[in-house]
């Protein structure tokens, strides 16, 4: 494989089916791509020629992927977060990396590898971390409420345009 130029490079574990996954999110990111390919050779596991491993790049970001079998499983315990300025980029990307798998609370989802994601508005943490207590529950609040980010309710909630309610405190994957 290639020389990384990050010194720290998020590897993920798949199964059988890193290329799959690996094509799938090259072409979710406009500036992304697949910078190198390993292949079996004679030596195996896996049968010639099909892939061990991949260097990728999301957004500028260095991935690594390996078909390392059945031996590791993605959580919640690691996510990838999208920061995003507008609806229409939330709406782009939840709903292409949710497809085929599943949505869960305040703009999280795992997509149909079992990779975990965070789409979410670019602006949340400054407003959840606001000086006025008041306003940051009302955004903590209507996120919470959520599945997919929606700004606009963000906005009003952070602008007091909308009434609180309780909500559940937590919540957990599939």
């Amino acid at each position: 494989m290639a020389i990384q130029k990050h010194k720290i490079v998020p590897h993920l574990w798949f199964e059988d089916n890193a290329e799959e996954a690996v094509n799938f999110y090259v072409s979710i990111f406009e500036n992304s791509r697949v910078t190198d390919v390993s292949r079996y050779g004679e030596a195996g596991p896996r049968p010639k020629g099909s892939v061990l491993a991949m260097a990728f790049e999301l957004e500028g970001q260095s991935f690594a992927a390996i078909n390392g079998g059945p031996w590791a499983r993605f959580n919640g315990a690691v996510s990838f977060l999208v920061h995003c300025e507008t609806q229409k980029e939330i709406d782009c990307y939840y709903d292409k990396l949710v497809e085929g798998g599943q949505q869960q609370p305040c703009g999280w989802l795992t997509d149909r590898f079992g990779l975990v994601w965070q789409v979410n508005y670019a602006r949340l943490p400054m407003m959840l971390t606001d000086r006025d207590a008041i306003r940051a529950n009302r955004v903590m609040e209507a996120m919470m409420k959520m599945k997919k980010i929606d700004i606009a309710r963000l906005e009003e909630a952070y602008e007091g345009k909308t009434a609180t309610q309780s909500v559940p405190r937590s919540f957990r994957f599939a």
